[in-house]
């Protein structure tokens, strides 16, 4: 009886070089964010606040309409560049960011790590920065979702209602502040998320760490700015950086009397900080060809 081994036949076809190789990374993660039911509900609840200030939006146009049911409060609704940053600056968005963030980024990169999967994708034509870009793409599309997205579709219906465009010749620079905001509270968080991803291969570790720092940041400001009066601890607190930051995206005064260049340096620090040490974590043979 013959037997007939088959030996390794070389492939001789093309390898085709696709134009966004990472595409792949970032589906898989928005599908597996979305399977939960704990991230429905806070990315839900996380919209809900730009349903109640598109109302405030619509009423402050029809203010005759309804002045028999806000009576003297509706001298409070007035829609300016500080309308906007408490939108998205403001104590209750920036919990729901951090919330979403652990449920969809904390075993980004974890999760690869407890199961040597970072190995697997190396074995593809793919290179460090591509799959950085794949695992960031989750983040960003969801917080771009809940920031940028409803920001300005805040600012088009403010346009909308009026019937006109001066709140655009008013200020002609806010979609760019919308835009600037979202752009730097994504920015941070994605790295924020990820980095503390990268440190261990529990993903509910993680989970308690991407919560507990941004939480306890703020609590140890809290205890050192009661006992020494001095606004410069907000420096220690993340919510406090990024408020500070928002003060000066919108043009308002800020929150507490630090300039916003520190709380710009303190947060490209972290930024600069994250993005070591994913180097250095994120290891595999890349193969380029």
């Amino acid at each position: 009886m013959f037997i007939k081994e088959k030996g390794y036949a070389h492939w001789d076809g093309e390898l085709k070089k696709k134009k966004f190789p990472w595409m792949p990374i970032t589906r898989y993660g928005i599908k597996l964010a979305f399977r939960k039911k704990s991230f429905r509900f806070f990315f839900y609840g996380a919209l809900a606040p730009s349903g109640i200030f598109l109302i405030g939006i619509y009423v402050s146009e029809r203010l005759e309409d309804f002045r028999s049911m806000i009576g003297e409060t509706s001298r409070f609704v007035n829609i300016n560049p500080a309308y906007f940053k408490n939108f998205l600056a403001s104590d209750f968005l920036l919990f729901f960011l951090v919330i979403l963030l652990l449920l969809c980024g904390a075993g980004l990169i974890s999760d690869d790590l407890k199961y040597n999967s970072i190995q697997l994708y190396f074995s593809r034509p793919l290179k460090k920065r591509e799959y950085f870009f794949g695992k960031v793409s989750v983040i960003v599309f969801f917080l771009f979702l809940v920031t940028l997205v409803p920001g300005l579709i805040l600012f088009i219906m403010k346009l909308v209602f009026a019937g006109d465009l001066k709140f655009f010749a008013s200020y002609p620079w806010l979609p760019l502040s919308i835009i600037g905001y979202s752009f730097l509270v994504t920015a941070f968080f994605s790295f924020y998320g990820l980095f503390l991803s990268s440190l261990s291969k529990n993903s509910r570790y993680v989970a308690v760490l991407i919560f507990g720092v941004y939480f306890f940041s703020h609590i140890i400001f809290q205890i050192f700015d009661g006992i020494f009066k001095n606004p410069y601890f907000s420096l220690l607190s993340i919510r406090a950086n990024l408020q500070q930051m928002g003060a000066f995206f919108f043009n308002q005064k800020a929150p507490h009397a630090v300039p916003w260049i520190y709380s710009l340096l303190v947060l490209s620090g972290i930024c600069v900080l994250a993005g070591f040490v994913l180097k250095k974590r994120i290891r595999g043979v890349e193969v380029v060809k």
